[in-house]
C-alpha cells in the first residue's frame, strides 16, 4: 500500500524549506572548481568558526562514542549566569529551528493561528502549518515588521506571535521601545516568540528579560549559527518564563543537542575576540555591499544583520547568472524581484560586485 494512502492529510499541502544552494551541487550544476566558489546565501559566518570552540569540538569528538549531556548541563549554566537569569527558563535545541519548532507543538494545533510578517523567516509559517494551525501572515510596508497591524491580527483563536529582529530574509529590524510595547499589548495566552538570530550583530539588541521576569509570556532564541559560526553543529536556545520552557522541555527529544555542538558553543561564549572580530568585519561588509550596490543603481533594503537584500528585477535570472561564475546568493520567496546576499569577507564581497555588474551590462547591451 502506498504511503500516501494512510498518511496524515494535512501533510498533502505542506511545503519544505528550500535551503540555499551548496557548493558541491553548484560545483556538479555549473562544471566548477569548488574552491573558487563563493557562498553567500544562508548568512554563515565568513571568518569561518569560533577558533576556540574549534578546540572543544575536536576534543569532544574523542568521546563521540558516548551518549551527550541530556540535561546539556554546563552550557546551560553557562547562557543562565551570561543572562542573569534561572537554569529553568532556559531550554535548547538542534538549532533555534529546533526550539521554533517546539514552540508550534506545543502552542499551536487545529483551530489555532500564528501570527507572522508575510516575508519573515520561512519556518514560522512551516511549523505552523505542521501542526495543523493557520498561519496568518501581516503585511510589512518597508519590509519591517509592522507591529501595529500584527496586534490587529491577533484574534481569539491566535496562541502565538512571531517577530524576528533583525528580520531575515529583509534585513530591517524593531525598536526595543516598540517591541516592549508590543509585548505589553498582546493578551496574556498569547506568547510572543522574538527571534533574535540576528541580535548579537546590532550595536545594543532588545532586552525584553524584564518582560520575562514580570511574567509576560515572552520567548526569545537564539542561534550559534551565526555570530560564532557554528552553522554545521546546529545548536541553539530559547530564554523564557520557567513554565513556558518547562511545557518545551516536555516536547524536545532527549540527546537533541549533541556532544561537539554542546562542547564547541560552550567555548565559543568565551570567543570574545572572534565575536568583536567577526562584528566588525560584518560593518565593513555590509558598507562594502550596500555601496557597491548602490553604485549600480540598484536598491538596497537597510540591514542591521549580516545580509542585504535589494532589487534586481528579474532574480531567478541574476540567480542563475551568478551560480554560473562561482557567487551563490539566495533569491527570496515571495519577492520574485529580490536577491539576498549574505556579508563575506572584503575579497569575496568584490567578487560578488564585479559578477553582478557583469549581469547588469550583459542585460542591457
Amino acid at each position: 500500500m502506498e504511503a500516501s494512502l494512510f498518511a496524515q492529510s494535512h501533510i498533502f499541502a505542506q511545503p519544505t524549506y528550500v535551503t540555499g544552494k551548496p557548493i558541491a551541487h553548484v560545483a556538479r550544476e555549473f562544471g566548477l572548481d569548488p574552491s573558487k566558489i563563493d557562498k553567500l546565501a544562508s548568512n554563515e559566518n565568513p571568518l569561518g568558526p569560533s577558533p576556540k570552540a574549534l578546540v572543544a569540538a575536536r576534543v569532544a569528538l574523542e568521546e563521540m562514542n558516548l551518549y551527550p549531556d541530556g540535561s546539556v548541563y554546563d552550557l546551560t549554566g553557562k547562557v543562565a549566569e551570561r543572562l542573569q537569569i534561572g537554569r529553568e527558563q532556559l531550554v535548547f535545541g538542534n538549532g533555534s529551528n529546533e526550539v521554533l519548532e517546539l514552540v508550534a507543538k506545543v502552542f499551536l494545533g487545529p483551530g489555532t493561528e500564528a501570527v507572522m510578517g508575510v516575508n519573515g523567516f520561512a519556518i514560522y509559517k512551516l511549523v505552523t502549518l505542521l501542526m495543523g494551525a493557520k498561519p496568518v501572515e501581516v503585511a510589512m510596508p518597508g519590509f519591517k515588521n509592522d507591529l501595529v497591524a500584527m496586534r490587529a491580527a491577533v484574534t481569539s483563536r491566535t496562541r502565538v506571535v512571531f517577530v524576528a529582529s533583525p528580520n531575515n530574509p529583509t534585513g530591517p529590524d524593531n525598536s526595543e521601545s516598540e517591541l516592549i510595547a508590543f509585548a505589553r499589548s498582546l493578551p496574556e495566552n498569547v506568547l510572543l516568540v522574538l527571534d533574535e538570530a540576528y541580535a548579537e550583530f546590532l550595536e545594543k539588541a532588545p532586552d525584553l528579560r524584564p518582560l520575562i521576569q514580570e511574567g509576560l509570556a515572552v520567548l526569545c532564541a537564539r542561534t550559534f549559527s551565526k555570530i560564532y559560526g557554528l552553522a554545521g553543529l546546529r545548536a541553539g536556545y530559547a530564554y523564557t518564563r520557567a513554565d513556558i520552557a518547562g511545557l518545551l522541555q516536555r516536547a524536545r527529544q532527549p540527546f537533541n543537542l549533541n556532544s561537539i555542538a554542546q562542547a564547541a558553543a560552550l567555548a565559543a561564549l568565551d570567543d570574545v575576540d572572534f565575536v568583536t572580530a567577526t562584528r566588525q568585519a560584518n560593518v565593513a561588509g555590509l558598507a562594502q555591499v550596500g555601496q557597491g550596490l548602490r553604485a549600480l543603481g540598484l536598491e538596497v533594503v537597510p540591514s542591521q544583520a549580516n545580509f542585504l537584500m535589494f532589487h534586481i528585477g528579474n532574480a531567478q535570472a541574476a540567480f542563475q547568472y551568478l551560480q554560473a561564475r562561482g557567487t551563490i546568493v539566495r533569491p527570496v520567496g515571495g519577492l520574485p524581484a529580490y536577491l539576498r546576499v549574505s556579508i563575506g569577507t572584503q575579497a569575496q564581497n568584490d567578487r560578488f560586485l564585479i559578477h553582478l555588474k557583469s549581469y547588469l551590462e550583459q542585460k542591457i547591451s
